[in-house]
Protein backbone atom coordinates (compact mmCIF):
# COMPACT_ATOMS: atom_id res chain seq x y z
CA UNK A 1 0.00 0.00 0.00
CA UNK A 2 1.28 3.63 -0.98
CA UNK A 3 2.29 5.50 2.16
CA UNK A 4 0.13 8.81 2.57
CA UNK A 5 2.45 11.79 2.35
CA UNK A 6 1.67 15.31 2.23
CA UNK A 7 2.89 16.94 -1.33
CA UNK A 8 3.39 20.14 -1.57
CA UNK A 9 3.37 21.38 -5.41
CA UNK A 10 4.23 25.44 -6.35
CA UNK A 11 2.69 26.12 -9.67
CA UNK A 12 -0.52 25.55 -11.02
CA UNK A 13 0.48 25.21 -14.67
CA UNK A 14 0.28 22.39 -16.95
CA UNK A 15 3.19 20.72 -15.15
CA UNK A 16 2.40 21.75 -11.94
CA UNK A 17 -0.96 20.26 -11.75
CA UNK A 18 -0.27 17.32 -13.62
CA UNK A 19 1.98 16.66 -11.18
CA UNK A 20 -0.48 17.25 -8.00
CA UNK A 21 -2.84 14.80 -10.45
CA UNK A 22 -0.47 12.29 -9.95
CA UNK A 23 0.40 12.95 -6.22
CA UNK A 24 -3.11 13.01 -5.50
CA UNK A 25 -4.14 9.46 -7.37
CA UNK A 26 -1.89 7.77 -5.16
CA UNK A 27 -3.41 8.76 -1.68
CA UNK A 28 -1.17 11.98 -0.77
CA UNK A 29 -2.63 14.88 0.93
CA UNK A 30 -2.23 17.72 -2.13
CA UNK A 31 -1.44 21.61 -2.17
CA UNK A 32 -1.27 23.67 -4.85
CA UNK A 33 0.48 27.39 -4.04
CA UNK A 34 0.32 29.55 -7.26
CA UNK A 35 1.37 33.52 -7.40
CA UNK A 36 -1.46 33.96 -9.46
CA UNK A 37 -5.10 33.72 -9.05
CA UNK A 38 -7.58 31.33 -10.28
CA UNK A 39 -5.82 30.59 -13.91
CA UNK A 40 -9.77 29.23 -14.57
CA UNK A 41 -10.61 33.16 -14.35
CA UNK A 42 -10.25 35.22 -17.25
CA UNK A 43 -9.51 38.30 -15.55
CA UNK A 44 -6.34 36.54 -14.21
CA UNK A 45 -3.68 38.31 -15.87
CA UNK A 46 -0.66 36.22 -17.62
CA UNK A 47 2.75 36.18 -15.80
CA UNK A 48 4.03 37.87 -19.49
CA UNK A 49 0.90 39.91 -19.73
CA UNK A 50 0.16 38.06 -23.18
CA UNK A 51 -1.53 34.89 -24.35
CA UNK A 52 1.72 33.15 -24.87
CA UNK A 53 3.36 31.06 -27.45
CA UNK A 54 0.47 28.66 -28.45
CA UNK A 55 1.06 24.95 -27.19
CA UNK A 56 2.08 21.89 -29.56
CA UNK A 57 0.94 18.98 -27.48
CA UNK A 58 2.67 15.72 -28.80
CA UNK A 59 3.21 11.86 -27.80
CA UNK A 60 5.09 12.76 -24.52
CA UNK A 61 2.65 14.84 -22.99
CA UNK A 62 -0.34 12.60 -24.22
CA UNK A 63 1.60 9.80 -22.61
CA UNK A 64 2.22 11.37 -19.33
CA UNK A 65 -1.64 12.28 -19.16
CA UNK A 66 -2.51 8.43 -19.91
CA UNK A 67 0.21 7.39 -16.56
CA UNK A 68 -2.39 9.65 -14.27
CA UNK A 69 -4.76 7.71 -13.52
CA UNK A 70 -7.95 9.88 -14.75
CA UNK A 71 -9.17 7.90 -17.77
CA UNK A 72 -11.32 11.24 -18.65
CA UNK A 73 -8.22 13.73 -18.99
CA UNK A 74 -7.09 12.51 -22.41
CA UNK A 75 -10.64 12.86 -24.09
CA UNK A 76 -11.26 16.08 -22.27
CA UNK A 77 -7.95 17.80 -23.20
CA UNK A 78 -8.45 16.44 -26.36
CA UNK A 79 -11.40 17.89 -26.77
CA UNK A 80 -9.38 21.24 -26.70
CA UNK A 81 -7.13 20.86 -29.44
CA UNK A 82 -6.20 20.90 -33.23
CA UNK A 83 -4.36 18.72 -35.24
CA UNK A 84 -1.23 20.06 -37.04
CA UNK A 85 0.28 17.30 -39.44
CA UNK A 86 2.97 20.15 -40.81
CA UNK A 87 5.01 23.00 -41.39
CA UNK A 88 3.14 24.94 -43.88
CA UNK A 89 6.35 27.19 -45.66
CA UNK A 90 5.49 30.54 -47.11
CA UNK A 91 7.21 32.33 -49.46
CA UNK A 92 7.63 33.95 -52.60
CA UNK A 93 8.72 32.82 -55.64
CA UNK A 94 11.14 34.90 -58.18
CA UNK A 95 8.19 36.18 -60.80
CA UNK A 96 6.54 37.72 -57.51
CA UNK A 97 3.79 35.13 -57.13
CA UNK A 98 3.32 33.78 -53.05
CA UNK A 99 3.16 29.85 -52.69
CA UNK A 100 2.56 27.68 -49.83
CA UNK A 101 4.49 24.67 -49.58
CA UNK A 102 3.59 21.54 -47.21
CA UNK A 103 6.01 19.69 -44.85
CA UNK A 104 4.78 16.72 -43.41
CA UNK A 105 5.86 16.11 -39.78
CA UNK A 106 6.01 12.43 -40.47
CA UNK A 107 5.83 10.20 -43.18
CA UNK A 108 3.45 7.68 -41.56
CA UNK A 109 0.96 10.35 -41.35
CA UNK A 110 0.54 11.25 -37.61
CA UNK A 111 0.39 14.58 -36.53
CA UNK A 112 0.75 16.87 -33.47
CA UNK A 113 -2.23 18.73 -31.29
CA UNK A 114 -2.50 22.51 -31.19
CA UNK A 115 -3.65 23.90 -28.04
CA UNK A 116 -4.21 27.18 -26.23
CA UNK A 117 -2.16 27.30 -23.10
CA UNK A 118 -5.30 28.82 -20.86
CA UNK A 119 -7.20 26.10 -22.18
CA UNK A 120 -4.93 23.19 -21.17
CA UNK A 121 -4.26 24.76 -17.53
CA UNK A 122 -8.19 24.96 -16.95
CA UNK A 123 -8.86 21.58 -17.99
CA UNK A 124 -6.15 20.40 -15.62
CA UNK A 125 -7.88 22.35 -12.80
CA UNK A 126 -11.23 21.17 -13.46
CA UNK A 127 -9.99 17.91 -12.80
CA UNK A 128 -8.19 18.62 -9.86
CA UNK A 129 -10.90 20.57 -8.20
CA UNK A 130 -13.43 16.91 -7.86
CA UNK A 131 -10.16 15.98 -5.72
CA UNK A 132 -11.09 16.06 -1.97
CA UNK A 133 -7.53 15.70 -1.28
CA UNK A 134 -6.34 18.24 -3.14
CA UNK A 135 -6.56 22.19 -1.99
CA UNK A 136 -5.84 25.17 -4.18
CA UNK A 137 -3.99 28.15 -2.14
CA UNK A 138 -3.82 30.84 -4.98
CA UNK A 139 -2.36 34.26 -4.76
CA UNK A 140 0.82 32.68 -2.48
CA UNK A 141 4.79 33.61 -2.75
CA UNK A 142 6.68 30.95 -1.87
CA UNK A 143 8.78 33.59 0.40
CA UNK A 144 11.24 30.83 2.19
CA UNK A 145 12.29 27.26 2.60
CA UNK A 146 14.02 25.05 5.03
CA UNK A 147 14.31 21.74 3.26
CA UNK A 148 16.34 20.36 6.51
CA UNK A 149 13.51 20.71 8.30
CA UNK A 150 10.40 20.62 5.45
CA UNK A 151 9.51 24.14 6.26
CA UNK A 152 7.96 26.82 3.69
CA UNK A 153 6.85 30.57 3.81
CA UNK A 154 4.59 32.07 1.96
CA UNK A 155 3.00 35.69 1.22
CA UNK A 156 -0.57 35.82 1.28
CA UNK A 157 -1.38 38.47 -1.56
CA UNK A 158 -5.41 38.09 -1.34
CA UNK A 159 -6.08 41.27 -0.28
CA UNK A 160 -6.57 41.01 3.27
CA UNK A 161 -3.78 43.42 4.53
CA UNK A 162 -3.36 46.37 2.11
CA UNK A 163 0.23 46.81 0.96
CA UNK A 164 -0.41 50.56 0.43
CA UNK A 165 -0.53 51.50 3.72
CA UNK A 166 2.93 50.28 4.27
CA UNK A 167 1.79 47.05 5.71
CA UNK A 168 3.29 43.53 4.57
CA UNK A 169 0.89 41.26 3.26
CA UNK A 170 -0.08 38.31 5.54
CA UNK A 171 2.71 35.53 5.75
CA UNK A 172 2.22 31.79 6.58
CA UNK A 173 4.17 29.00 7.34
CA UNK A 174 3.37 25.54 6.18
CA UNK A 175 4.54 21.87 6.83
CA UNK A 176 5.12 19.09 3.54
CA UNK A 177 7.08 15.81 2.98
CA UNK A 178 7.83 16.50 -0.48
CA UNK A 179 7.82 19.73 -1.88
CA UNK A 180 7.45 19.53 -5.73
CA UNK A 181 9.05 23.33 -7.74
CA UNK A 182 6.94 23.45 -11.16
CA UNK A 183 6.84 27.34 -11.08
CA UNK A 184 8.65 28.19 -14.10
CA UNK A 185 11.90 29.18 -15.69
CA UNK A 186 12.40 32.35 -12.91
CA UNK A 187 11.51 29.44 -10.13
CA UNK A 188 11.55 30.45 -6.55
CA UNK A 189 11.95 26.87 -5.87
CA UNK A 190 15.01 26.90 -7.54
CA UNK A 191 16.47 29.71 -5.71
CA UNK A 192 15.83 28.56 -2.60
CA UNK A 193 17.23 24.69 -3.58
CA UNK A 194 20.45 26.22 -4.32
CA UNK A 195 21.17 27.11 -0.73
CA UNK A 196 21.06 23.54 0.35
CA UNK A 197 22.57 21.37 -2.76
CA UNK A 198 26.23 22.60 -4.59
CA UNK A 199 23.56 22.90 -8.38
CA UNK A 200 25.68 23.65 -11.02
CA UNK A 201 23.90 26.00 -12.95
CA UNK A 202 23.71 27.81 -16.67
CA UNK A 203 21.37 30.41 -18.06
CA UNK A 204 21.65 32.11 -21.16
CA UNK A 205 18.94 34.44 -22.94
CA UNK A 206 19.52 34.33 -26.69
CA UNK A 207 19.28 37.33 -29.44
CA UNK A 208 15.70 36.77 -30.20
CA UNK A 209 12.95 38.60 -29.07
CA UNK A 210 9.79 37.63 -29.43
CA UNK A 211 6.12 39.53 -29.99
CA UNK A 212 2.61 37.76 -30.30
CA UNK A 213 -0.33 38.55 -33.06
CA UNK A 214 -3.33 37.02 -33.94
CA UNK A 215 -4.93 36.10 -37.26
CA UNK A 216 -8.69 36.84 -37.21
CA UNK A 217 -11.42 34.31 -38.04
CA UNK A 218 -13.04 34.90 -41.10
CA UNK A 219 -15.78 37.36 -40.89
CA UNK A 220 -18.07 35.07 -43.32
CA UNK A 221 -17.40 31.67 -43.12
CA UNK A 222 -18.92 29.39 -45.10
CA UNK A 223 -20.68 27.47 -43.06
CA UNK A 224 -21.20 26.86 -38.83
CA UNK A 225 -18.27 24.91 -38.47
CA UNK A 226 -14.96 25.75 -36.52
CA UNK A 227 -12.46 24.45 -40.16
CA UNK A 228 -14.53 26.79 -41.91
CA UNK A 229 -13.74 29.71 -39.69
CA UNK A 230 -10.32 29.52 -40.63
CA UNK A 231 -8.35 31.94 -43.10
CA UNK A 232 -5.61 29.76 -43.75
CA UNK A 233 -5.02 25.53 -43.37
CA UNK A 234 -5.31 24.66 -39.41
CA UNK A 235 -4.13 21.74 -39.61
CA UNK A 236 -0.73 23.03 -39.89
CA UNK A 237 1.79 25.09 -38.17
CA UNK A 238 2.94 27.92 -40.58
CA UNK A 239 6.29 29.68 -41.11
CA UNK A 240 7.31 32.66 -43.25
CA UNK A 241 11.27 32.04 -42.85
CA UNK A 242 13.58 34.89 -43.01
CA UNK A 243 16.92 32.71 -42.07
CA UNK A 244 17.80 35.52 -39.54
CA UNK A 245 14.31 35.40 -38.57
CA UNK A 246 11.00 34.30 -38.58
CA UNK A 247 6.88 34.51 -38.26
CA UNK A 248 5.10 31.58 -37.08
CA UNK A 249 1.41 30.86 -36.92
CA UNK A 250 -0.34 28.69 -34.90
CA UNK A 251 -4.64 27.63 -34.79
CA UNK A 252 -6.75 28.02 -31.91
CA UNK A 253 -10.13 26.28 -30.98
CA UNK A 254 -11.56 29.59 -31.24
CA UNK A 255 -10.98 30.15 -35.32
CA UNK A 256 -7.94 32.59 -34.99
CA UNK A 257 -3.92 31.96 -34.84
CA UNK A 258 -1.90 33.02 -32.41
CA UNK A 259 1.22 34.15 -34.52
CA UNK A 260 4.73 34.99 -32.99
CA UNK A 261 7.67 37.29 -34.89
CA UNK A 262 10.89 36.23 -33.78
CA UNK A 263 14.17 38.18 -34.67
CA UNK A 264 17.26 39.82 -33.35
CA UNK A 265 17.16 42.44 -30.51
CA UNK A 266 18.27 44.74 -33.77
CA UNK A 267 15.05 43.88 -35.32
CA UNK A 268 13.14 45.07 -32.80
CA UNK A 269 15.17 48.22 -32.69
CA UNK A 270 14.60 49.39 -36.31
CA UNK A 271 10.91 48.86 -36.23
CA UNK A 272 10.97 50.75 -32.87
CA UNK A 273 12.75 53.71 -34.36
CA UNK A 274 9.60 55.08 -36.00
CA UNK A 275 7.18 55.69 -32.85
CA UNK A 276 4.04 55.99 -35.83
CA UNK A 277 5.06 52.47 -36.94
CA UNK A 278 4.42 52.94 -40.97
CA UNK A 279 7.55 51.21 -42.73
CA UNK A 280 6.15 47.65 -40.36
CA UNK A 281 3.59 46.69 -42.60
CA UNK A 282 6.08 47.18 -45.36
CA UNK A 283 8.70 45.29 -43.83
CA UNK A 284 6.64 42.47 -43.35
CA UNK A 285 5.42 42.66 -46.83
CA UNK A 286 9.05 41.93 -47.79
CA UNK A 287 10.46 39.58 -45.21
CA UNK A 288 6.67 38.06 -44.86
CA UNK A 289 5.29 37.56 -47.98
CA UNK A 290 1.22 37.32 -47.21
CA UNK A 291 0.88 38.04 -43.99
CA UNK A 292 -0.37 41.97 -44.26
CA UNK A 293 -3.44 40.09 -46.18
CA UNK A 294 -4.21 37.56 -43.01
CA UNK A 295 -3.19 40.84 -40.41
CA UNK A 296 -4.53 44.25 -41.48
CA UNK A 297 -1.71 46.94 -41.39
CA UNK A 298 -2.87 48.58 -38.75
CA UNK A 299 -3.53 45.44 -36.37
CA UNK A 300 0.16 44.40 -37.07
CA UNK A 301 1.44 48.46 -36.31
CA UNK A 302 -0.75 47.80 -33.30
CA UNK A 303 0.11 44.51 -32.06
CA UNK A 304 4.27 45.56 -32.51
CA UNK A 305 3.61 48.35 -30.08
CA UNK A 306 1.05 47.29 -27.53
CA UNK A 307 2.17 43.26 -26.85
CA UNK A 308 5.58 43.25 -25.06
CA UNK A 309 8.78 42.18 -26.68
CA UNK A 310 9.87 39.26 -24.64
CA UNK A 311 13.36 37.52 -24.34
CA UNK A 312 13.96 33.72 -24.69
CA UNK A 313 15.93 31.95 -21.98
CA UNK A 314 17.91 28.43 -21.89
CA UNK A 315 18.37 27.14 -18.60
CA UNK A 316 20.25 24.24 -17.68
CA UNK A 317 20.98 23.02 -14.19
CA UNK A 318 21.34 20.16 -11.56
CA UNK A 319 20.77 18.15 -9.52
CA UNK A 320 16.84 18.75 -9.73
CA UNK A 321 16.66 17.93 -5.94
CA UNK A 322 17.89 17.66 -2.56
CA UNK A 323 18.03 14.72 -0.17
CA UNK A 324 13.98 13.74 0.32
CA UNK A 325 12.58 16.81 0.72
CA UNK A 326 12.30 18.58 -2.40
CA UNK A 327 12.51 18.28 -6.59
CA UNK A 328 11.93 20.38 -9.77
CA UNK A 329 10.02 20.36 -12.67
CA UNK A 330 9.78 21.59 -16.14
CA UNK A 331 10.67 25.00 -16.96
CA UNK A 332 12.16 25.55 -12.83
CA UNK A 333 14.92 22.21 -14.13
CA UNK A 334 15.17 23.08 -18.00
CA UNK A 335 13.83 25.98 -19.24
CA UNK A 336 14.67 25.88 -23.33
CA UNK A 337 13.43 27.69 -26.43
CA UNK A 338 10.11 26.83 -28.14
CA UNK A 339 11.24 25.69 -31.29
CA UNK A 340 11.05 22.08 -30.54
CA UNK A 341 7.86 22.35 -29.13
CA UNK A 342 9.22 20.70 -26.50
CA UNK A 343 8.83 22.47 -23.49
CA UNK A 344 6.08 21.47 -21.84
CA UNK A 345 5.94 17.94 -23.53
CA UNK A 346 9.29 17.47 -21.63
CA UNK A 347 7.85 19.00 -18.20
CA UNK A 348 4.76 16.85 -18.31
CA UNK A 349 7.05 13.80 -19.24
CA UNK A 350 9.34 14.92 -16.06
CA UNK A 351 6.32 13.77 -14.02
CA UNK A 352 5.25 10.76 -15.41
CA UNK A 353 9.33 9.69 -14.89
CA UNK A 354 9.33 10.91 -11.29
CA UNK A 355 6.45 9.43 -9.99
CA UNK A 356 7.73 5.83 -11.70
CA UNK A 357 10.42 6.07 -10.13
CA UNK A 358 9.10 7.10 -6.88
CA UNK A 359 6.44 3.92 -7.93
CA UNK A 360 9.35 1.72 -8.16
CA UNK A 361 11.59 2.17 -4.81
CA UNK A 362 8.08 2.35 -3.03
CA UNK A 363 7.45 -0.96 -4.09
CA UNK A 364 10.87 -2.11 -3.09
CA UNK A 365 10.50 -0.42 0.01
CA UNK A 366 7.38 -2.80 0.69
CA UNK A 367 8.94 -5.59 -0.41
CA UNK A 368 11.60 -5.24 2.14
CA UNK A 369 9.12 -4.71 4.96
CA UNK A 370 10.97 -1.47 5.27
CA UNK A 371 9.18 1.46 7.02
CA UNK A 372 10.97 4.67 6.10
CA UNK A 373 9.44 7.07 3.62
CA UNK A 374 11.83 9.55 3.93
CA UNK A 375 14.74 7.17 2.91
CA UNK A 376 12.65 5.21 0.28
CA UNK A 377 12.18 8.98 -0.87
CA UNK A 378 15.74 10.14 -1.30
CA UNK A 379 16.74 7.31 -3.11
CA UNK A 380 14.09 7.57 -5.96
CA UNK A 381 14.72 11.44 -5.93
CA UNK A 382 18.91 10.12 -6.34
CA UNK A 383 18.07 8.00 -9.11
CA UNK A 384 15.39 10.89 -10.78
CA UNK A 385 18.46 13.46 -10.85
CA UNK A 386 20.64 11.14 -11.93
CA UNK A 387 18.77 9.64 -15.23
CA UNK A 388 17.06 12.93 -15.87
CA UNK A 389 19.74 15.83 -16.12
CA UNK A 390 21.26 13.87 -19.63
CA UNK A 391 17.86 13.77 -21.15
CA UNK A 392 16.62 17.49 -19.99
CA UNK A 393 19.93 19.14 -21.33
CA UNK A 394 19.48 17.23 -24.59
CA UNK A 395 16.37 18.23 -25.66
CA UNK A 396 17.52 22.03 -24.42
CA UNK A 397 20.51 21.64 -27.18
CA UNK A 398 17.82 20.25 -29.64
CA UNK A 399 15.89 23.03 -29.04
CA UNK A 400 18.51 25.59 -29.84
CA UNK A 401 19.73 23.61 -33.08
CA UNK A 402 15.72 23.84 -34.52
CA UNK A 403 15.59 27.61 -34.09
CA UNK A 404 17.58 27.95 -37.08
CA UNK A 405 15.99 24.72 -39.06
CA UNK A 406 12.97 26.79 -38.66
CA UNK A 407 13.83 29.69 -39.85
CA UNK A 408 16.43 28.79 -42.42
CA UNK A 409 17.17 24.88 -43.11
CA UNK A 410 13.22 24.36 -44.25
CA UNK A 411 14.56 26.31 -47.31
CA UNK A 412 17.65 23.72 -48.10
CA UNK A 413 17.55 21.36 -50.57
CA UNK A 414 19.93 19.29 -48.50
CA UNK A 415 18.14 19.12 -45.16
CA UNK A 416 14.83 18.62 -47.39
CA UNK A 417 16.87 15.67 -48.82
CA UNK A 418 17.80 13.80 -45.74
CA UNK A 419 14.25 14.16 -44.67
CA UNK A 420 12.89 12.95 -47.76
CA UNK A 421 15.46 9.54 -47.55
CA UNK A 422 14.91 8.83 -43.94
CA UNK A 423 10.92 8.57 -44.21
CA UNK A 424 11.74 6.33 -47.35
CA UNK A 425 13.36 4.52 -45.47
CA UNK A 426 11.32 4.32 -42.57
CA UNK A 427 8.17 3.60 -44.50
CA UNK A 428 9.71 0.77 -46.92
CA UNK A 429 12.34 -0.79 -44.74
CA UNK A 430 10.99 -0.56 -41.58
CA UNK A 431 13.19 -3.47 -40.63
CA UNK A 432 15.95 -1.02 -40.46
CA UNK A 433 14.51 0.98 -37.42
CA UNK A 434 15.16 4.35 -39.40
CA UNK A 435 13.28 7.30 -38.23
CA UNK A 436 13.94 11.36 -38.50
CA UNK A 437 15.22 12.80 -35.33
CA UNK A 438 11.65 14.85 -34.95
CA UNK A 439 9.51 11.76 -35.72
CA UNK A 440 11.56 9.77 -32.68
CA UNK A 441 11.25 13.45 -30.36
CA UNK A 442 7.51 14.33 -31.15
CA UNK A 443 5.83 11.18 -31.95
CA UNK A 444 8.02 8.52 -29.58
CA UNK A 445 8.77 8.10 -25.81
CA UNK A 446 12.42 7.44 -26.39
CA UNK A 447 14.89 9.05 -24.03
CA UNK A 448 15.88 12.34 -25.70
CA UNK A 449 19.29 11.47 -24.82
CA UNK A 450 18.61 8.33 -27.02
CA UNK A 451 17.32 10.22 -29.95
CA UNK A 452 20.44 12.38 -30.36
CA UNK A 453 22.48 9.65 -30.24
CA UNK A 454 20.50 7.50 -32.92
CA UNK A 455 20.31 10.69 -35.30
CA UNK A 456 23.91 11.22 -35.12
CA UNK A 457 24.48 7.80 -36.04
CA UNK A 458 22.18 7.92 -39.19
CA UNK A 459 23.68 10.77 -40.50
CA UNK A 460 27.13 9.07 -40.58
CA UNK A 461 25.53 5.70 -42.02
CA UNK A 462 23.69 8.00 -44.73
CA UNK A 463 27.66 10.31 -45.34
CA UNK A 464 28.92 7.05 -46.24
CA UNK A 465 26.49 5.78 -47.97
CA UNK A 466 26.75 8.79 -49.89
CA UNK A 467 30.01 9.26 -50.30
CA UNK A 468 30.24 5.49 -51.15
CA UNK A 469 27.43 5.89 -53.76
CA UNK A 470 29.55 8.81 -55.19
CA UNK A 471 32.79 6.48 -55.27
CA UNK A 472 31.26 3.71 -56.27
CA UNK A 473 31.87 1.39 -53.02
CA UNK A 474 29.19 1.47 -51.42
CA UNK A 475 28.53 -1.65 -48.61
CA UNK A 476 26.39 -4.56 -49.03
CA UNK A 477 23.76 -3.61 -46.85
CA UNK A 478 23.46 -0.25 -48.70
CA UNK A 479 23.21 -1.54 -52.24
CA UNK A 480 20.51 -3.75 -51.19
CA UNK A 481 18.70 -0.80 -49.67
CA UNK A 482 19.32 1.21 -53.47
CA UNK A 483 18.49 -0.88 -54.92
CA UNK A 484 14.84 -1.40 -53.35
CA UNK A 485 14.49 1.91 -53.54
CA UNK A 486 15.63 2.15 -56.86
CA UNK A 487 13.07 -0.83 -57.24
CA UNK A 488 10.27 1.50 -55.69
CA UNK A 489 11.10 5.16 -57.08
CA UNK A 490 12.24 4.45 -60.67
CA UNK A 491 14.02 8.15 -60.69
CA UNK A 492 16.20 6.83 -57.74
CA UNK A 493 17.95 5.47 -61.17
CA UNK A 494 18.33 8.93 -62.56
CA UNK A 495 19.99 10.25 -59.29
CA UNK A 496 22.22 7.45 -59.25
CA UNK A 497 23.39 8.68 -62.52
CA UNK A 498 23.40 11.91 -61.56
CA UNK A 499 25.59 11.08 -58.20
CA UNK A 500 28.06 9.14 -60.20
CA UNK A 501 29.03 12.20 -62.29
CA UNK A 502 29.52 14.11 -59.46
CA UNK A 503 26.79 16.50 -59.72
CA UNK A 504 25.81 16.45 -55.93
CA UNK A 505 23.74 19.54 -56.01
CA UNK A 506 21.51 18.61 -58.53
CA UNK A 507 21.20 15.37 -57.20
CA UNK A 508 19.63 17.17 -54.00
CA UNK A 509 17.65 19.34 -55.99
CA UNK A 510 16.08 16.83 -57.93
CA UNK A 511 15.41 14.20 -55.20
CA UNK A 512 13.60 17.62 -52.65
CA UNK A 513 11.40 19.04 -55.49
CA UNK A 514 10.16 15.76 -57.07
CA UNK A 515 9.24 14.35 -53.72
Amino acid sequence: MEKKQKIVVIGAGPVGSLAALYAASRGNDVEIYELRGDLRDPSTTPLNFTKSINLALSERGLNAMRHARQPKLIDHVKAATIPMRGRMIHGRKRDGTLYEEAQDYDVHGRAILAIDRGGLNKRLLDILAEMPNVTFFFNHKLTGADFNKNKAWFEVRDGSRSTEKGQRPREIEIDFDLMIGADGAHSAVRYHLMKYTRMDYEQQYIDTLWCEFQIQPKENPEDDTLMSKFRISPNHLHIWPGKQFMFIAIPSDDGTFTCTLFAPASFYNNLESDPSGRHIPDWFDHYFPGVTDLIPPEQLISSFFSNPHLPLISIKCKPYHYSSSVVILGDAAHAMVPFYGQGMNAGLEDVRILFDILDKHTRIDEDSLANDPASTRKMALDEYSRVRVEDAHAINDLALQNYVEMRASVLSPSYRFRKWLEEQLSKYVPSLGWQTKYSRVSFGNERYSEVVRKSEHQGKVLMRALTGLLFGAVGGPLIAVGVVMAMRYRRAVDVGLRAAMGNVDSMVEYMTMNP
